[in-house]
């Protein structure tokens, strides 16, 4: 069968495609004292481009939610791609270009933000789209690729930067840019198919006149705020638990993060015809809420740094199964739900860092007692999946009476 008329092949380019959103969101932190250095920006100017990576992909989900079936869903794809290549190779050109090294790389940012906002709104439907058995193991494996991709850049970077010398980073940039344009040109050769026609798709209107569509909002943002309220930690709980210096610590603690959040997705996507999808979330999110505890009171840092690693596992389906079960509720609902959820989760995922920074600093400059705060976040999840259940027991009731 060839790649035109092979859904496999869609399914491989989505999986290559969070590879290359992990490059767009891991690659350029790696830099960051290289950046301070070479161009002499402040340090608060370079980590700034951090918060605008992430806003402008917020504001991406946003506008693809309005637009994305109206272009179509290949175009926005290989689009992404090709926004996210420039924007990586940018990175080693328009410092050096442009009379500010600063504008140069915030405009490479907003190039490969724009590939990066992109291609989270766009994967998950295109797989969902295709014609394919288990979508649920598809979507759970999916989303692995974007640890796996996290991991590969970290230690590949690591590993050029070792060989090579740092002060070649323009080279890599180059390189990692390759990624994404390959991809972009397998985008336009795969099968794609849209979810839903112009006349079938459910309105914003519907979507959020909908007290379901609502609570998975919320879980979205409750998954989101449950993986970084830890995550922007793993590289402390790695330094104090392992005692090595903050580079190691730097590479250990997000990386086993990336490593047992990746495995967790993968194994739900080997058992998904087995389980309940609601109730293995819960069972997981029971399990962040003792690995936040694990985390927090232990007075091991070895054992402290276990519970991060637990963390990581028990984070790993809610995203994918967030999006699997709204699928399932709503399969009318379109790009434009996606897009939805995806802001929901990036929401999350800025709000559960900013909840543990605050109680951090509530309770004395604690980071452990700080990161317990984010513990209301798989608490939050338990919640809405019950009364998700509830909801849809009494609807489907209504259902049989009619």
């Amino acid at each position: 069968m060839s790649i035109r008329n092979n859904y496999n092949h869609t399914v491989f380019a989505c999986y290559f495609g969070y590879v290359v959103q992990a490059i767009v969101n891991n690659f350029a932190p790696l830099l960051f004292l290289t950046f301070r250095s070479e161009f002499n920006i402040p340090l608060s100017q370079i980590t700034s481009l951090v918060t605008i990576n992430f806003l402008f992909q917020l504001f991406i989900d946003v506008v693809s939610a309005k637009y994305v079936d109206k272009i179509g869903y290949r175009r926005c794809i290989v689009a992404a791609q090709f926004f996210s290549a420039l924007g990586i190779a940018g990175m080693g050109i328009l410092p050096d270009l442009l009379p500010n090294p600063y504008i140069g790389l915030l405009a490479s940012i907003l190039l490969y933000a724009t590939g990066g906002g992109l291609i989270e709104v766009l994967v998950s439907p295109i797989v969902e789209a295709c014609p394919i058995k288990n979508k649920k193991a598809a979507m759970s494996l999916l989303h692995s690729f974007y640890c796996w991709g996290h991991l590969f850049v970290v230690l590949a970077t690591t590993a050029f930067f070792a060989l090579f010398g740092i002060a070649n980073w323009r080279i890599l940039a180059f390189i990692w840019a390759i990624v994404p344009f390959l991809n972009g040109f397998y985008f336009m050769r795969v099968p794609i198919t849209t979810l839903t026609t112009d006349e079938d798709k459910m309105s914003l209107k519907s979507l959020f006149s909908s007290k379901q569509f609502l609570l998975f909002m919320l879980i979205m943002v409750c998954s989101g705020a449950s993986e970084q309220g830890m995550s922007q930690w793993a590289s402390t709980f790695a330094e104090a638990g392992l005692n090595v210096s903050k580079t190691i610590g730097d590479l250990a603690g997000p990386s086993l993060f990336a490593v047992t959040m990746g495995t967790s997705r993968v194994i739900y996507s080997k058992i998904s015809e087995k389980v309940d999808l609601s109730k293995y979330m819960t069972c997981c999110a029971t399990l962040c809420i003792v690995a936040y505890a694990m985390a927090t009171f232990l007075k091991s840092p070895a054992l402290s740094f276990v519970g991060c690693a637990f963390c990581g596992f028990s984070v790993g389906v809610m995203w994918p199964g967030s999006f699997s079960l709204a699928s399932e509720s709503f399969p009318k609902g379109g790009t434009a739900m996606f897009a939805i959820l995806a802001l929901a989760g990036d929401f999350g995922c800025s709000f559960g860092p900013t909840v543990v920074g605050f109680a951090t600093s509530l309770l004395g400059d604690d980071i452990k007692k700080g990161v317990f705060a984010a513990v209301i976040f798989p608490v939050l999840l338990i919640a809405s999946l019950m009364i998700m259940k509830k909801l849809q027991t009494k609807t489907n009731k209504l259902d049989k009476c009619c």
